[in-house]
């Protein structure tokens, strides 16, 4: 059965008891970028003591979020093999512990990205938002203009090293969509965009390890049968980690929603990825800013996620009986 979890701090803090108070047990967390000395995040010891921690609290880490430097990478330069190196080490150590997978992405200089985290929702409530017409005279970003072909040839080099590392580690790399799926975005090509861009991703370079995030918010941007395409990966045994949440809207321009309150039928999503197998986790992403909330982590305060995992596990429970 899928499992539902959620995105914790690297380091002890209250919602760690507060996600086991309401029975979540499996966290997503970022590496420890609070490693002492010279310890980098991605070496064996930090992440150590991190996955103990977690072991000490009752919680498994199901999956890393996050990932050493990537931008030369992304963008080919000549630092890139001593990136890779360390996305290598990353990988080793996460074998060695036991942690299965790692949720990266291909976005080049810039991050997901929205032009507003407080659009008034349901009863006032916060949520994101994205508008290209505020985007598309904005400066090229200081890597100036890339195209997408550049991308594919860079990600090709990237994944050819890598995944030989992440199979004998036993490790899986699930590449999570650009955010939003368009391209280019101030100059800078986005390649993960698209169903038919996916599906490419997995054949570039097939491997056991070479697999995605299926972040529901970018593929309902890129498909009006969200169904459809988790039953398309989910054949093919390539979902390794699921983002559940919704938009409303076009790639172009679009709002956050409640879980509840999306255009998305998120029960027939269950049932998804109940027919295809999918046993991994997923976690609740981007929820709205509450009453009583000061908006300073926007889509991560605390009220909204409380009820988009007791709304997922209704729905999880109607799913699978």
């Amino acid at each position: 059965m899928i499992q539902i979890a959620e995105y914790l701090p690297a380091t002890p803090a209250p919602i760690w008891s507060l996600m086991r108070q309401i029975d979540v047990t499996h966290a997503v967390v970022p590496l420890p970028f609070g490693a002492a000395g010279s310890e980098r995040p991605w070496d064996f010891t930090p992440l150590l003591r991190m996955t103990t921690g977690f072991r000490d609290a009752g919680s498994t880490v199901a999956v890393i979020e996050s990932s050493p430097p990537m931008d030369h990478i992304r963008l080919g330069t000549a630092e890139r093999d001593t990136e890779i190196a360390d996305f290598c080490t990353m990988i080793e150590n996460m074998g060695a512990l036991g942690i299965p997978v790692v949720c990266y992405n291909f976005m080049a200089r810039l991050g997901w990205t929205r032009t507003s985290f407080a659009v008034p929702a349901r009863g006032g409530a916060l949520v994101s938002g994205y508008d290209h017409t505020l985007m598309r005279h904005a400066p090229l970003t200081d890597a100036g203009e890339v195209s997408e072909e550049q991308l594919w040839e860079n990600l090709h080099y990237f994944l050819r090293r890598v995944l030989p590392v992440a199979e004998r580690a036993g490790v899986k790399l699930a590449m999570h969509p650009d955010d939003p799926p368009l391209s280019p975005l101030r100059g800078i090509g986005r390649i993960m965009r698209s169903i038919d861009n996916f599906q490419r991703l997995i054949d570039l370079v097939p491997s056991s390890s070479n697999g995605i995030t299926l972040c529901q918010g970018n593929f309902a941007l890129m498909t009006d049968d969200l169904p459809r395409a988790i039953r398309q990966f989910g054949h093919q045994q390539k979902i390794f980690f699921v983002h559940m949440r919704d938009v409303r809207g076009t790639a172009e321009q679009f709002v956050e929603t409640f879980h509840d309150d999306g255009p998305t039928d998120l029960l027939a999503c269950f049932r998804a990825y109940r027919e295809v197998g999918f046993d991994g986790v997923l976690r609740p992403d981007h929820v709205p800013t509450m009453a009583g909330e000061q908006n300073d982590a926007p889509g991560y305060e605390t009220l909204g996620r409380l009820f988009a995992v007791g709304y997922l596990k209704g729905l999880r429970t109607a799913a699978y009986q």
